[in-house]
């Protein structure tokens, strides 16, 4: 069949493909992890903070600027270890800094 032709879901797409299926986990593994560390985030920070890539016991977190990423750091050994505790591999946790793209 020619796929050009015939749209799919997103979960189709998924039950389809165990590559697509893989990464679509992962992506929602991340959120959740997010989500259970975000009560340790300053509520000031939580809009900056984004869930990034896993890869294998290492979690990315995506910053908005290097402000936020300077404290997030300090919190990173209390994240690492929460994480721990409600079952995850958590070997570290990186950060990545994504600064915003101003249109000119």
């Amino acid at each position: 069949m020619n796929r050009r032709n015939h749209s799919v879901t997103l979960l189709q797409a998924t039950q389809d493909s165990p590559t697509l299926a893989r990464l679509a986990d992962l992506a929602m593994e991340s959120s959740a992890r997010l989500k259970s560390v975000e009560k340790l985030i300053p509520a000031t920070l939580r809009s900056a903070v984004k869930a990034g890539p896993i890869e294998g016991p290492v979690w990315c977190l995506l910053l908005d600027n290097n402000a936020a990423a300077a404290k997030i750091r300090q919190l990173l050994p209390s994240l690492e270890s929460h994480l721990r505790s409600k079952g995850w591999e958590v070997n570290s946790i990186r950060i990545k800094v994504q600064m915003a793209h101003k249109p000119t």
